[in-house]
């Protein structure tokens, strides 16, 4: 299975769709919660490549994006193989 990512915060209803659509799909996910630590926040910017919105989400280390991208993946069906 791959590796997953998810830095969400608190309050993000996109955070909370997107931890909803992994475990719909059984794939387990570490959940960095960014919500009052700015230096998670920074690390988070600087690995997406400045995108400072959550969710971002990662999936063996590469970015996919959040969660619209994430849905897109899914009814595209190309989310399977990448966490496959």
């Amino acid at each position: 299975m791959a590796k997953v990512d998810v830095y969400t915060t608190t309050y993000c209803p996109y955070c909370v769709r997107a931890k909803s659509l992994l475990k719909s799909k059984g794939v387990a996910f570490n959940e960095i919660d960014v919500t009052n630590d700015e230096a998670l926040r920074a690390k988070m910017v600087e690995l997406s490549g400045g995108r400072r919105t959550v969710p971002e989400i990662f999936i063996n280390d590469k970015i996919v994006g959040g969660y619209d991208e994430l849905k897109a993946l899914n009814d595209a069906g190309k989310l399977d193989s990448l966490l496959a």
